[in-house]
């Protein structure tokens, strides 16, 4: 006790000394303030001891500027520790100014350093000389490209012709810049990566709440309920995880569905390791105990869930009461015992009833996650977060202390500086008709659609993404990507090459994440903050009075940055203003002269982020200035239930109200407001827009749903042709035993280790030696069957082809399934690439049969980085999503990434990495799966192409949402 007492004494010492300097107190882990993080009075000139010098005392002196990561969507906070002296970044640390990260990174965020010091980044803009994948280069002028890009783009919009125009982002790491770009070009082009990510996740979730993502509250959860490895390697999985770890400190019990131990399981209280595709199986057996036990929160689920309309739509004879919707609830979900979830996912029915008990004792403080895991990799696999959730709903566990939120309500995204009309046409490349209900474009389907007859592209930019190496069936890529006929001109945006860049015609290098500007807001705890990712060389410079006008003065060779790009391509497209283009890229400080990011961002955080302006005049700050200083700023703190908060008088004028309590109004929106837009439900038919929905007497905000309640049952599911999915459901999966020949097995391919970043992290040497391989993990039983011991060669057989990988037998993983880690197995045909991570392969094809075999791995080389000479590693894994069909799940849209497969043990012939895929038996597949679609020619209940409600990237205009006067479209294949 004595100790504890000296130690608090130390502590509130160290505090005051602290806080009569002037500086914050930021204990270390012993809780005395041994400087865990520099205080950020001193980040201007912080000194710090040389530790290569050691034993001599040598001081080294540091500008600290913050900025945010760029190597996971988590985007958590770094200083960048810059010499004084040589103006040189030296190394990335956390900022504990950060709300989300608050301070601590995982190895990805240091590991920046290695990227922007990558010996094999692109300096300077590049063009082909020969064919696309020829690899023949020459190095041109950014005014040579600009002028070649304006101009075509020009001519496409001018000719008629906009929607030849695409942009297709992997991690975009900002909020909705690029996306006001193309609204201002007046073109449907935004494509993203999404259905081969989390559409199935943001399903899941959309139609129960209008929203697309959960924004769990773990840090105050009794219990905590992840679908996947989701500590490790998840959705904000940084943020997440301490807040995690904080809430077992306190006592909070962990359960994890993953049918491999991964790390996220090995910390929990409650491991289940179901079959592949049973998880919503085993969800909606907890549900029904909770239901059958009559443990839900019945007053929660009479005020917000919809019910009546339920009734009112698939039971309209009964008196419409919430007593009669009970009896009807306890019936529907009956036969969902656990002995039935036990049969379908081969874990035993007492460990399930013992989690489900779990589950119920958490009451509303229960938290719950999951993004991709079952979510992508199975048909219907949309329905895990529907039934997870589901939990949420029945114990009132929503927008509570300890609950799960709607993601928009814990995020912030702030009014720019102009916000461009929606573009008044509709891009059938990116959102056939075959898939109203996607909740994002088709992106993994563009060569097939393509290769389809269903249209061409002139300029097609991809950036921060190698669909490529990411998508399934690569070489359908890039069969697309080397016919002209289809693809006019292809600009790759990346500072690394990519196998996606190889078959490019522009290699453009844009900054890594500490070059650029980026705003962020994420869902990672009960707040909202806002972070400023900027170039920190540019600020550092700014600070010692050395002013920039283009990052491209600062960034090493000819970087540059994207919004900077996107300003002087659009002048170049409309160089005199004719086409209306322009005016949204020029100053309001100076009409006329171009916008500056300066200026784009000083306009945001002087007008459009609640309190910032006051914080950063107490400091004696501009705000721009302020979050150049700090890098991230909270706005808001324990946000609460949304959903529960009053609609206030002046926004309920001339008001309808429906028969199910839908509150519309004619009174404008207003004009600011701290939480972000939450979907766009219909009006009605007058025009009034809906506003909140009434609950006993009341006109409470609700939710951004068209009932605006929760949705158990989706109306707009039942209309446009699954009604029997409108409901929380299991779907089997298209992997489920039934449709399994006797010799095959499932092949999991979507988990990630977590210290890669999909296919970004080959020109990161520290996280390469930490993991560089991916080998297929196999139960002892089955391995045992195939006569296989770790390190063997094994064939994995796909419905395309075969590729062949090394063993690693594992009790970590269920018998039946195999698990192959995605991030590996980057190639080259050439030298040129990142010799740290990529083979050098030979690729031959004949018509739709390829081949590849690697011919050379990883070795070390001479550069001026002298670690490049330590290389000790030859093995980089091998590209198995090359071989996988694309299966794109009828409802979400979302690529199923489980795989049907048989593994066989190598033959004579078969060499480490070899594949094989035939690219026109992709194409008999993707014609399979795509009838089993409800194309909206049939099943549109009101003429549209897409229900409005739904979130949509870059909406169009509402007139572009209606479908042609035609009864079928003018190539629809598969029906």
């Amino acid at each position: 006790m004595t100790d504890l007492v000296n130690l608090n004494k130390l502590v509130r010492a160290a505090r005051d000394a602290a806080e009569a300097r002037g500086e914050t107190f930021y204990p270390g882990p012993s809780r005395i303030h041994l400087a865990a993080f520099p205080p950020k009075e001193r980040w201007n000139d912080w000194v710090e001891l040389d530790s290569k010098a050691w034993p001599a005392r040598v001081e080294k002196r540091y500008m600290l500027v913050p900025t945010t990561c760029f190597n996971c969507e988590s985007a958590c906070g770094l200083l960048a520790y810059v010499d004084r002296d040589t103006m040189q970044v030296r190394k990335f640390e956390g900022n504990p100014e950060h709300p989300g990260s608050r301070g601590r990174n995982c190895a990805k965020g240091p590991a920046t350093l290695n990227q922007i010091t990558d010996p094999d980044r692109i300096l300077y803009p590049l063009k082909r000389a020969g064919r696309r994948g020829e690899g023949k280069w020459v190095r041109v002028s950014w005014d040579e490209v600009l002028n070649d890009l304006g101009d075509r783009i020009r001519r496409a919009i001018t000719e008629g012709r906009p929607n030849e125009v695409m942009y297709h982002v992997g991690r975009p790491g900002e909020d909705g810049y690029t996306e006001r770009v193309l609204a201002a070009w007046g073109v449907d082009g935004h494509n993203t990566h999404t259905n081969v990510c989390s559409s199935g996740g943001r399903a899941g979730y959309h139609y129960w709440m209008g929203l697309d993502r959960p924004s769990p509250d773990h840090a105050n959860a009794r219990v905590i309920l992840l679908v996947s490895s989701h500590l490790e390697a998840g959705h904000y999985f940084n943020p997440h995880a301490q807040r995690v770890i904080e809430a077992k400190q306190h006592g909070a019990k962990l359960i994890v569905f993953d049918t491999r131990l991964s790390n996220t399981a090995t910390h929990a209280d409650h491991w289940v390791a179901p079959y592949p595709g049973s998880e919503a199986a085993i969800l909606l057996a907890i549900a029904n105990d909770v239901i059958q036990r009559g443990l839900y929160d019945r007053e929660f689920v009479r005020r917000w869930w919809n019910w009546q309309e339920y009734l009112a739509h698939e039971h309209p004879g009964p008196a419409p009461s919430f007593e009669t919707f009970e009896q009807i609830l306890k019936t529907l979900y009956a036969g969902y015992t656990f002995e039935y979830a036990a049969a379908e996912s081969g874990v035993d029915a007492g460990v399930l009833r013992e989690v489900a008990g779990v589950v119920a004792s958490a009451g509303t403080r229960l938290s719950t996650h999951t993004w991709r895991s079952a979510a992508a990799g199975n048909l219907g696999g949309w329905q895990v977060p529907r039934t997870l959730f589901f939990l949420n709903a029945l114990l009132g566990a929503v927008a509570t202390e300890g609950g799960t939120y709607p993601n928009a309500w814990n995020k912030f995204v702030p009014r720019p500086i102009y916000v461009p009309p929606h573009p008044p046409i509709w891009n059938e490349l990116t959102w056939p008709r075959e898939y109203p209900l996607a909740i994002n474009e088709l992106s993994f389907l563009l060569p097939h659609l393509l290769k389809d007859g269903r249209g061409r592209l002139d300029v097609y930019f991809t950036r921060v993404y190698n669909p490529v190496w990411t998508n399934p069936d690569g070489f359908s890529w890039i069969e697309a990507l080397t016919d002209e006929r289809l693809v006019g001109l292809h600009a790759a945006l990346t500072p690394v090459w990519s196998e996606t860049a190889f078959f490019a015609d522009y290699v453009l290098p844009m900054g890594l994440g500490s070059e650029r500007h980026d705003l962020h807001s994420y869902e990672q705890y009960d707040g909202q903050w806002i972070a400023f990712r900027q170039p920190v060389l540019r600020a550092a410079r700014e600070r010692l009075g050395d002013r920039a006008t283009d990052t491209r003065q600062i960034n090493p060779g000819e970087v540059w940055e994207e919004n900077e790009f996107w300003i002087e391509l659009s002048w170049r497209i409309d160089p005199d203003g004719r086409l209306g283009i322009r005016r949204w890229f020029e100053s309001k400080r100076t009409p006329g002269e171009k916008l500056t990011v300066d200026e784009y961002y000083a306009h945001i955080f002087d007008h459009s982020v609640p309190g910032l302006p006051e914080r950063a005049a107490g400091e004696g700050l501009a705000p721009l200035e302020f979050m150049r200083r700090y890098g991230a700023f909270e706005i808001a703190a324990q946000i609460g239930p949304l959903h529960e908060r009053r609609v206030p008088p002046e926004e309920l004028a001339d008001v309808h109200v429906d028969p199910l309590g839908r509150v519309y109004t004619r009174a404008p929106a207003p004009a600011t407001s701290n939480i972000v837009p939450t979907g766009s439900p219909e009006p009605d038919a007058e025009g009034r827009r809906p506003v909140g929905v009434q609950v006993d007497g009341e006109t409470l905000r609700g939710f951004p749903t068209p009932s605006g309640r929760l949705e158990f049952y989706s109306r707009t599911l039942a209309e446009w042709g699954w009604r029997e999915s409108a409901l929380p459901t299991y779907i089997k999966s298209h992997i489920h035993r039934e449709r399994l020949a006797a010799d095959q097995m499932v092949l999991i391919s979507t988990f990630r280790l977590p210290v890669q970043i999909h296919t970004r992290s080959a020109n990161a040497k520290w996280l390469n030696e930490i993991a560089h391989t991916n080998p297929l993990w196999i139960h002892p039983g089955d391995a045992r069957g195939l006569g296989l011991r770790t390190g063997d060669l094994v064939r994995v057989e796909t419905e395309t082809g075969y590729f062949v990988v090394k063993a690693w037998v594992t009790e970590g993983i269920r018998p039946g399934v195999v698990a192959c880690s995605h991030h590996m197995g980057r190639w080259k045909v050439r030298e040129a690439g990142e010799r740290q991570m990529m083979a050098t392969v030979s690729l031959d094809h004949s018509g739709g049969r390829w081949s590849m075999r690697q011919i050379q791995g990883a070795r070390r080389f001479a550069s001026e980085d002298p670690d490049t000479l330590k290389i000790w590693w030859t093995d980089v894994g091998v590209h198995q999503n090359l071989t996988f069909a694309v299966q794109p799940d009828p409802v979400s849209g979302q690529h199923c990434w489980h795989q049907a497969v048989r593994v066989r043990k190598a033959g004579p012939d078969d060499r480490y990495g070899d594949i094989a895929v035939d690219t026109a038996r992709s194409m008999e597949i993707f014609r399979q799966w795509l009838a089993l679609v409800r194309h909206a020619d049939q099943y549109s209940p009101d003429g549209t192409r897409r229900p409005y409600w739904l979130m949509r990237p870059l909406r169009p205009s509402k007139d572009a949402y209606r479908l042609p006067d035609r009864s079928r479209p003018a190539a629809v294949s598969g029906e």
